[in-house]
């Protein structure tokens, strides 16, 4: 039966916060001195009924910081070459810029207070991307300081496997590992993991509790 449609909409969903997958590319673990190398963000979009799509994804290459480590064996891992012309980097501030730029205005258009980062080990990705904004000096960084979804623990939950390639293929989605460990393949293989788990969840709970429903 098709879901009954309700004016759900992200504000109410998630408190507040506007979910967006991040994924990113780096030269090491460590994200104070490792280069942060590539940011994807894919955007979501909640139809009428509730459920959750992935809508677009946005992503760009970065030049590492000055002093920056780049550790061999994690570009080994990643497959970048940071000295490439074709990598098109940007600088750190004028990237990240460019990519917040769009998330503040889906925030904007959903009624929602901040983004919320979702990632697959997002502690990962947020620690990245905080150590980069601080870096930078950028004040309005568009997503919770410390908050995630975490598709880790989510599909740990729904599919009993907690590694990216094996989650989704446990959720019956595709992979293809010679596109992994790219920023947008990850990212867009997160946000249709995180969207499936959601949406199996929105449809086993007719009550929607979020909305206040007795």
């Amino acid at each position: 039966m098709p879901t009954e449609s309700l004016d759900i909409g992200m504000h109410n969903r998630f408190r507040g916060y506007l979910p967006v997958v991040v994924d990113v590319e780096t030269g090491g673990f460590n994200a104070q001195t490792d280069a942060l190398l590539e940011v994807a963000v894919s955007l979501l979009r909640m139809d009428e009924t509730g459920l959750l799509h992935l809508d677009e994804t946005l992503a760009c290459h970065l030049q590492p910081f000055p002093g920056a480590r780049l550790d061999p064996k994690a570009l080994e891992f990643n497959g970048i070459d940071p000295d490439s012309p074709f990598r098109n980097a940007l600088p750190e501030a004028e990237g990240l810029n460019w990519l917040f730029g769009p998330i503040r205005q889906a925030v904007k258009e959903n009624g929602c207070k901040r983004a919320i980062l979702v990632g697959h080990n997002a502690f990962f990705d947020l620690g990245f991307i905080n150590a980069a904004v601080e870096r930078c000096k950028i004040k309005r960084n568009p997503f919770h300081p410390f908050s995630t979804f975490d598709t880790v623990s989510l599909a740990g939950l729904a599919y009993g496997q907690t590694v990216l390639a094996k989650a989704a293929l446990a959720a019956g989605l595709n992979w293809n590992s010679k596109s992994a460990h790219s920023a947008i393949y990850d990212a867009e293989r997160t946000a249709e993991l995180f969207c499936l788990i959601h949406n199996q969840w929105q449809e086993l709970s007719p009550n929607r509790p979020w909305l206040g429903a007795e």
